[in-house]
């Protein structure tokens, strides 16, 4: 079925106004719905309708998709008042409809991808898709080689008591690491390290799925998904 939706709304969903400017907008004589004005902003509008603002034809946004190389300091909020979160960095219009698609917390780098697409966003996040996130992990002591089958066999996490899923633990060198999870639980990494005897000092999210973070984005940089990694998440 085709969704109708109130011309003030439509108009806010689709350009950079608010309802309330939209609505003034309207009252004012400035929109066209199928070449008539119109100054009814409760008015229900569809696809098939033809929607211009001052003389500009107006147009649903396709959805859209970005990787971002999050820095230190970064939180991953759609807003706050006090701290710098990772939508601020994003330089787009309508940046306020983008979902950050997994959190990283405020002290961990890497990838963090961002969409205002929820389905899309729920295959990246939700466990029943057991999407494998990968993370390089540097510890505060020496990594026990032991630790390795722990994290196969899934960890017990305080206060919790199930089991995390079987996670693929990589050591590089006694403090480096690179594991792979296909859950999100609160600070997960930190905590099964933790269990495990260790601290971590530096953590950083490299791949989501078969999304890499891009080598030529700096810390801060973003840019739109391609075509192919937008698709992966959906196979």
């Amino acid at each position: 079925p085709e969704t109708m939706m109130r011309l003030d709304k439509y108009i806010a969903s689709v350009t950079e106004l608010s309802r309330k400017r939209a609505r003034q907008a309207i009252h004012s004589r400035q929109v066209c719905v199928d070449d008539i004005i119109q100054t009814d902003h409760g008015l229900h509008v569809g696809a098939d309708n033809k929607v211009s603002l001052a003389g500009r034809a107006l147009h649903a946004p396709g959805k859209r998709y970005f990787m971002l190389h999050k820095p230190r300091g970064v939180i991953c909020a759609t807003r706050d008042s006090h701290q710098t979160t990772a939508i601020d960095l994003l330089d787009v219009e309508r940046r306020d409809q983008l979902q950050i698609a997994g959190r990283l917390d405020i002290d961990t780098t890497g990838l963090v991808l961002l969409t205002d697409d929820g389905q899309w966003n729920h295959r990246v996040t939700s466990p029943n898709f057991a999407c494998i996130k990968i993370y390089q992990v540097g510890t505060e002591s020496p990594i026990d080689p032991a630790i390795v089958e722990c994290f196969k066999q899934g960890i017990l996490l305080q206060p919790e008591n199930k089991r995390t899923r079987p996670a693929q633990l990589l050591i590089r060198d006694p403090y480096h690491a690179q594991l792979g999870i296909s859950e999100g639980r609160y600070h997960q990494v930190k905590r099964m390290f933790s269990a495990a005897g260790n601290a971590v000092a530096t953590l950083h999210r490299s791949a989501v799925g078969d999304i890499r973070l891009d080598q030529g984005l700096e810390p801060g940089q973003y840019r739109p998904l391609t075509q192919a990694e937008i698709a992966s998440m959906l196979r």
